[in-house]
């Protein structure tokens, strides 16, 4: 496996350092599959200030994967599919079929309510995810790592990433 750079966004108004356990467990994740962690940020559910953010990793070239937790629900601030979506080059509309399908295993008809999604832009992948730590395990187990694994076959997103 080679290792990636990945960078953890957690997406809310109200979580502190102290209290964002989303970020917690996709860094634990990240690590424990042989990663390096970038960064780690909360970025206020703003349209303009996540897509500010998210701008500065795309452009880094030492960051490969962005991890976002937050933000993709209904409510009125929940903004991060209308400040992250226009920024793909390409969409993996499968990525959020796939996870509302076992979303759905996990908490039934509510997944219905997640807007998970995911996208390539300027050569990195940005996985956004749910807030809470269950979405976060969901996602990472179940998906993600397959997928960031240069080992995995058929097919994975290693080859599609900005070089090392």
């Amino acid at each position: 496996m080679t290792p990636l750079s990945i960078a953890v966004l957690t997406v809310s108004d109200t979580r502190t350092e102290e209290t964002d356990k989303s970020g917690a467990v996709l860094i634990e994740c990240l690590q424990a599959a042989g990663h390096k962690l970038h960064s780690k940020t909360i970025v206020k559910d703003d349209i303009y200030q996540l897509r500010a953010e998210v701008s500065a990793h795309i452009f880094n070239p030492e960051v490969h994967v962005l991890l976002l937790t937050g933000g993709t629900g209904f409510t009125a601030r929940d903004n991060t599919f209308e400040a992250i979506k226009p920024l793909f080059d390409v969409d993996i509309e499968g990525f959020g079929e796939l996870f509302r399908q076992l979303s759905y295993e996990e908490i039934g008809t509510s997944t219905i309510q997640s807007r998970a999604f995911a996208g390539l832009a300027n050569a990195s992948i940005i996985f956004c995810i749910p807030g809470s730590p269950g979405a976060c395990r969901t996602g990472w187990n179940r998906i993600i790592a397959e997928q960031l694994d240069s080992s995995h076959q058929p097919c994975n997103f290693t080859d599609k990433l900005k070089r090392q």
